[in-house]
């Protein structure tokens, strides 16, 4: 059976930060320890109910990505074992599949996001202005039509609870300077590129996904954080793919569709959500690890 966790608790370390799904502590000057709990956030609200092995299935599919493209760009793992890190009396076993020990990076204050596919907040930008985030594109385009090549659309990076907001490439330049914003926009599109082609020949499509990247003392690029995980990437079965529609999508779609139809303003705290939801999403996560990764957790 998978563990579940709704907030770690490590007494001894220093808790760095609490986002919606992770939790990161100081082991070091130099190291972090990262907990993927099984929180599940949508519509940028923490929900009350938890995901049973859902932190466990997010760590492991970043790992195996980290793993599959670091000869495009390094990352953030230094695979020390657990057990040299947690405190006395952890249980190991809660922790094992949920954790990792990673370098400790200054974060580059923006979300990369490359974007194969018109869809989400792409596709409204684009039925507005026929652009997204700035950069012009073909008249005549449906929802979830493939671009005529992958695109960067960077946003800013909200704190718990506010939303992200699309900006153009420019307004990157103006917050961390050329150099690194080009970087960042090349890493994120060389790593889509070639994650699409691997997701492609197992019979899914990848149509969008978000990076983040640190560097270190000097100066160095690593992609951080997830990797291509069903939360930051948008996923979808091949064969029921459709131009014209949303497509199903291996993420938490069966939550948010179950959100839209409740009472709730989308503010927290958001509603307790039923078991058979619950259940549905997490076999989603578990059929797409499966698939991508050949990874299949008991």
């Amino acid at each position: 059976m998978p563990t579940t966790l709704s907030q770690s608790n490590l007494p001894g370390l220093e808790l760095v930060h609490r986002g919606k799904v992770r939790d990161v502590y100081a082991l070091d000057s130099k190291r972090l320890l990262m907990v993927a709990t099984d929180r599940l956030s949508a519509f940028d609200v923490v929900l009350p109910n938890p995901i049973p092995g859902k932190g466990e299935m997010l760590t492991q599919i970043s790992n195996f990505w980290f793993g599959q493209t670091e000869h495009l760009v390094p990352n953030h793992l230094l695979h020390t074992p657990l057990a040299e890190v947690l405190p006395a009396g952890t249980d190991l076993k809660l922790y094992a599949k949920r954790a990792v020990v990673t370098r400790r990076l200054q974060p580059v204050p923006v979300e990369c996001i490359a974007r194969g596919y018109i869809i989400g907040s792409g596709w409204k930008d684009y039925q507005k202005t026929g652009a997204i985030c700035g950069i012009p594109l073909p008249a005549g385009l449906q929802q979830a039509q493939k671009l005529p090549e992958p695109i960067f659309t960077p946003s800013t990076k909200a704190a718990v609870g506010d939303h992200d907001e699309n900006v153009s490439f420019d307004a990157v330049v103006n917050l961390v300077g050329r150099e690194l914003a080009e970087k960042v926009r090349d890493a994120t599109l060389a790593i889509y590129s070639w994650a699409a082609a691997y997701a492609a020949e197992r019979g899914i499509i990848l149509a969008d996904t978000k990076f983040e990247f640190g560097t270190d003392e000097d100066g160095k690029l690593y992609v951080m954080d997830e990797m291509l995980t069903p939360d930051s990437s948008r996923y979808w079965p091949a064969d029921s793919y459709r131009v014209g529609i949303s497509p199903p999508s291996y993420d938490k779609q069966f939550v948010r569709d179950w959100l839209e139809t409740q009472p709730w303003n989308k503010t927290a705290p958001g509603p307790q959500i039923p078991a058979e939801v619950i259940a549905r999403t997490a076999a989603k996560y578990a059929e797409a690890l499966e698939r991508l990764a050949g990874i299949r957790l008991d």
